[in-house]
């Protein structure tokens, strides 16, 4: 099977409702994020690549920086999300908390729609700390990693 990948990066901010730590403030991260897909027919084309990068670019980075990049991110019940829409902002609402782990299934969620093959999505929500989106046997396959 042949794969490619792409990086693509953008700035957010967001809180995690109802959470106890540090991240239950309005804060901002500059993510990372590496979109992992599959060739079509799990071959190469004429031109020897499995899929284009610049597809991906056009497709799929089109759509980060255009609906992700410099939004906030809430869950669709925090309170805030109301406080932004009357100051005039937008913020992007979940059915859950925006964690690393939901942003990266958002982003994967995509790619799928958009008729990608997306083998897993990495999202680094800083430098030391990853969440992986993948599906496995029925549906399964969140995982989240801290490295020191």
């Amino acid at each position: 099977m042949f794969s490619v990948a792409r990086e693509f990066s953008f700035s957010y901010g967001h809180r995690l409702f109802r959470y106890e730590g540090r991240c239950r403030r309005l804060h901002g991260h500059n993510a990372r994020v590496v979109v992992e897909v599959r060739g079509e027919d799990d071959a190469l084309d004429e031109l020897g690549m499995a899929l284009d990068f610049t597809n991906l670019k056009e497709t799929l980075g089109r759509w980060i920086d255009e609906t992700l990049d410099h939004r906030v991110f809430l869950a669709r019940n925090d309170p805030l999300a109301k406080v932004l829409r009357d100051a005039g902002e937008e913020p992007l609402l979940f059915d859950g908390n925006p964690t690393a782990e939901l942003l990266a299934k958002t982003i994967y969620d995509h790619a799928v729609m958009i008729g990608l093959r997306v083998i897993k999505v990495d999202f680094w929500e800083t430098r030391n700390c990853r969440a992986t989106y993948t599906r496995h046997d029925a549906g399964r396959g969140v995982t989240a990693e801290v490295q020191d």
